[in-house]
């Protein structure tokens, strides 16, 4: 399977970012992966949807298109949420506005949020409330949730506290999940009952 990793905060030298190469680093070990992809919004920043991304666009096909074909090709993904002001940042959102050709649909995906402290919660509720609706992407009921990330992480060959190696194990249980999901949902896409073309939308 592909597993695509996206980094949701559009901070250069996130530590989103460092949990998301932690994460492609533990995938990348895994005997049911073939490959990964990780888009990074703060090294890839998209302009604001609008409408003319639903059109033959000179614009979002050079800037899209090429991101659009690595979510088609992948299997499940990982979703790596900071929490600012108790939100999901605005480049994360934008992404989903931007993921309407089914890129997502009917594939799983792990949520990992991120905080300097002990918040992380907001952006799990927010995510799994609105981002699946149009995308069709199926949350996984497992979640992560990295506290005090500064403090963790940190080596990614071996842990450097007891939280540390918790936080480990919990994500390595998490992506464990997230490659049987993987697996199931592909014979849901390939059962011939889903039909993005008539039903586009959710409701």
């Amino acid at each position: 399977m592909k597993l695509a990793v996206i980094s949701g905060s559009h901070r250069n030298g996130s530590e989103s970012g460092k949990v998301a190469r932690y994460v492609q680093q533990q995938l990348t070990s895994a005997a049911e992966v073939s490959s990964t992809y990780v888009l990074d919004l703060a090294d890839n920043p998209l302009p604001l949807w609008d409408p003319e991304a639903w059109q033959p666009s000179e614009k979002w096909e050079r800037l899209w298109s090429p991101i659009s074909a690595e979510l088609a090709a992948s299997d499940a993904f990982v979703i790596v949420a900071p929490e600012w002001s108790g939100m999901v940042p605005a480049a994360l959102k934008n992404f989903f506005l931007l993921c309407s050709k089914g890129e997502l649909a009917h594939k799983p995906a792990l949520i990992v949020a991120v905080s300097a402290s002990m918040g992380g919660a907001y952006p799990i509720a927010e995510l799994r409330m609105s981002s699946y609706k149009n995308t069709y992407l199926c949350y996984i009921p497992d979640q992560v949730i990295v506290r005090h990330v500064r403090d963790l992480l940190n080596d990614p060959a071996a842990p450097q506290s007891a939280d540390d190696g918790r936080i480990r194990e919990r994500l390595q249980y998490a992506l464990g999940i997230l490659l049987q999901y993987g697996k199931a949902l592909q014979q849901v896409r390939e059962s011939g009952a889903v039909n993005l073309t008539r039903y586009p939308f959710g409701m």
